[in-house]
């Protein structure tokens, strides 16, 4: 196996941890706190979730704990998208039933959810994990988007953990992820089975947090490595003065990832989903937005600058929304008429007469190359595939355009060069920053002692994380505390509620203090690349979000 000087330095990383891990976490103690309720819906989620509705928050301290002694078989699944810090989680784990009893044993599922369903799964011995820890990605066994939602699916992942003689699954995901976590745990015991099911919360989208998950692992390296590249084109742009930047950051349902790394750089214009959706602003006025920054600053001889576009934005703005949801009706109404159209002139012929006519009109007017990519790239379903979008070429387009008719009309004066940036996998299996080494095997040890402990149904939970590492609080929280019933496939459904950006939250309303001088004046901040080794101010500081939203308390002395 080929690996590179920071991957074999990596192996050696030892991660600091809370001090109720740290000795022994096989002697963590469990706390319980009141039984906890639904974030809302609670009559309709304690019916669906009789065995797992209102258990209490847990929170472990030092102490005795003989259950965690017994030898304990376990299975974990990496589900969803990459995130720095899942090796760590499965490290962690792996750690914690090793301390417990050295006969325990470790068996990862192979691609995800899929492998529960499908029963192909390897053992994790030590000296797997130890060629993974402290490293990114899921390749130690590989993740899945298959969802366990059909009877034959959960009647499959009962056979199986029976089959392997499992005590417990762990499931390392997003919100649908342990959406389905949740499910499967209640399914389990609803069959008079005790195999526990626990989640950690995982995603760079940083959409998977409340009160107890202030943070999902892997978003913090993400939006750093991600700052680094805009930092990089900033100080390109500062350099050659000649180019705007149209960065397009992953993070479909959410603008957390754009917010970050707004705050960590300091770009010209930073849009917020959230914020595009509450003012109802349209299309064209978000291209004014842009292009008031472009002509404020053309006014200076900056003939440059940097915007950062959220992945899903055209799903907030609520003309693109509407255009959207009506070219899916027709095209499950039309799809084999359409399929017979190779030509895109003839599928916007078909298609614009049947839409109303604001969404008609609109799909005229968009760039062709944007026009293309709604009518003719669709997902197996038939629908749009949104999130193939190159919004930042369509904004980049746009704002030409608008420019071009400003500087004919002598209200623009400046010139214009825009290139277009997409960032998005590049962040996903990064090296894990400190912070996330540290979290994801805080993680992983937490979700042991939840099963050591006999409990179920439960989310991995670590807070206080602006703190040192020695005073994050570990412990468990109740999925169904953070579920809701929402609108799915034409039926309501328990989903664990995305977290999207506050606005009035002290993130946002910190970004929205400072952008107007970032939009004229030249304030960009360069980050440069996440730290491994150094001073802790530099290497294992918290991101910005997560410091405002959590501010750090200040120590008492009496």
């Amino acid at each position: 196996m080929h690996i590179s000087a920071l991957q074999k330095a990596r192996y050696d990383y030892i991660p600091k941890l809370p001090e109720s891990l740290a000795q022994d976490a096989a002697a963590a103690s469990l706390v319980f706190g009141a039984p906890a309720q639904s974030a809302a819906d609670q009559a309709e989620l304690k019916a669906i979730f009789k065995h797992t509705y209102g258990k209490p928050v847990i929170t472990f301290e030092k102490g005795s704990n003989l259950q965690i002694r017994r030898p304990l078989n376990v299975g974990v699944i990496l589900s969803g998208g990459q995130a720095p810090g899942g090796h760590n989680v499965i490290a962690g784990l792996y750690d914690g039933l090793k301390k417990g009893n050295a006969d325990s044993k470790l068996r990862g599922f192979l691609g995800g959810p899929s492998g529960l369903i499908e029963n192909a799964s390897k053992e994790l011995t030590g000296a797997v994990i130890d060629l993974y820890r402290n490293t990114g990605g899921f390749d130690i066994i590989g993740s899945g988007r298959t969802k366990i939602e059909t009877a034959a699916q959960f009647a499959s992942s009962l056979e199986t953990a029976k089959a392997l003689g499992l005590n417990a699954v762990v499931i390392i995901g997003g919100d649908d992820s342990n959406t389905n976590a949740a499910l499967l745990a209640e399914y389990f015991l609803e069959r008079g089975s005790d195999i526990q099911v626990i989640g950690t919360p995982k995603t760079i989208d940083g959409d998977l947090k409340n009160t107890h998950i202030e943070a999902s692992f892997g978003f913090d390296t993400a939006v750093k490595t991600y700052s680094e590249l805009i930092g990089n084109i900033q100080r390109d742009a500062n350099s050659a003065k000649k180019y705007w930047h149209f960065i397009k950051l992953m993070g479909r349902a959410a603008s957390h990832i754009a917010l970050e790394c707004a705050l960590q750089t300091q770009p010209n214009v930073c849009l917020i989903s959230e914020e595009v959706e509450a003012k109802q602003w349209s299309l064209s006025q978000v291209v004014d937005l842009i292009c008031a920054s472009v002509i404020k600053r053309a006014d200076n001889k900056e003939n440059f600058g940097v915007v950062l576009i959220p992945e899903g934005v055209v799903e907030f703005i609520p003309e693109m929304k509407r255009l959207i949801a009506e070219l899916n009706d027709i095209m499950a109404a039309h799809e084999n008429a359409l399929d017979g159209l190779d030509a895109f002139a003839d599928q916007l012929e078909f298609a614009a007469p049947k839409l109303s006519a604001p969404s008609g009109g609109l799909l005229r007017s968009l760039p062709q190359r944007i026009a293309k990519e709604l009518l003719m790239d669709r997902d197996p379903h038939g629908n749009v595939q949104v999130s193939m979008i190159e919004t930042e070429k369509l904004l980049m387009d746009m704002a030409g355009r608008r420019l071009a008719e400003l500087k004919e009309q002598g209200m623009y004066r400046g010139s214009f060069s825009a290139l277009g940036h997409f960032f998005g996998y590049e962040g996903r299996c990064a090296f894990p920053s400190n912070f996330d080494a540290d979290y994801g095997y805080a993680l992983g040890l937490s979700a042991f002692v939840l099963i050591a402990s006999g409990q179920s149904g439960y989310l991995s939970s670590v807070r206080n994380l602006v703190a040192p590492v020695s005073q994050w609080v570990a412990g468990g929280i109740p999925f169904t505390m953070m579920m809701n019933m929402e609108q799915r496939h034409g039926s309501r459904k328990p989903v664990i509620r995305k977290a999207l950006v506050d606005l009035d939250g002290a993130p946002f309303r910190t970004f929205a203090a400072q952008r107007d001088e970032w939009a004229v004046k030249t304030s960009f901040l360069y980050p440069g690349a996440i730290q491994y080794y150094g001073p802790p101010e530099v290497c294992d500081q918290p991101t910005k979000t997560l410091t405002l939203e959590h501010p750090p308390q200040p120590r008492k002395f009496f």
